[in-house]
């Protein structure tokens, strides 16, 4: 646009001479020089349309990448959640075997305990609690363990 008006100065000053000179023949320079700047103008903006959509397209290409990192971005977080979804099916899965295996156990062991309590309480009653808690009886008991333990050392004693 500056180049259009520095050259139409000059030509306006020769315009101004023309008419001086011969009044007819300024009119039809003009109009000579009017399509000239017309195709100039005109090839210009053709260059403008030309332009115009090679911009609209590098434009909507550096959209449409935007939007192909965001898919691609979208296509990885759904594979990520995909496989820790299956990773938490499996923890769930050998979850649910262990529990199974501890409550197994559990029985098992509660079966055990309840035989050995009545292992436990036949061993009880075959003893004599009451032997045991009469005081004379226990103090003829330790009496006689002393005197064979007397015994014994006498008879240790001598030998060495």
């Amino acid at each position: 646009m500056a180049e259009a008006k520095t050259k139409a100065a000059p030509k306006a000053a020769a315009k101004k001479a023309a008419v001086k000179k011969a009044p007819a023949k300024a009119k039809k320079a003009p109009a000579k020089k009017k399509p000239a700047a017309k195709t100039k103008a005109k090839a210009s903006t053709k260059a403008k349309t030309r332009a115009r959509p090679k911009a609209i397209d590098t434009g909507r290409n550096a959209l449409l990448a935007g939007l192909g990192v965001y898919g691609k971005a979208y296509d990885q977080v759904l594979e990520q959640f995909a496989s820790l979804q299956e990773q938490v099916d499996e923890a769930q899965t050998r979850l649910t075997e262990r529990r199974k295996q501890a409550e197994d156990l559990y029985k098992s062991l509660v079966k055990r305990g309840t035989a050995v309590e009545k292992e436990a309480l036949k061993a009880l009653a075959d003893l004599e609690l009451d032997s045991l808690a009469d005081r004379s009886k226990l103090e003829a008991q330790m009496k006689k363990a002393k005197s064979r333990f007397d015994d014994l050392k006498t008879k240790f004693g001598k030998a060495a």
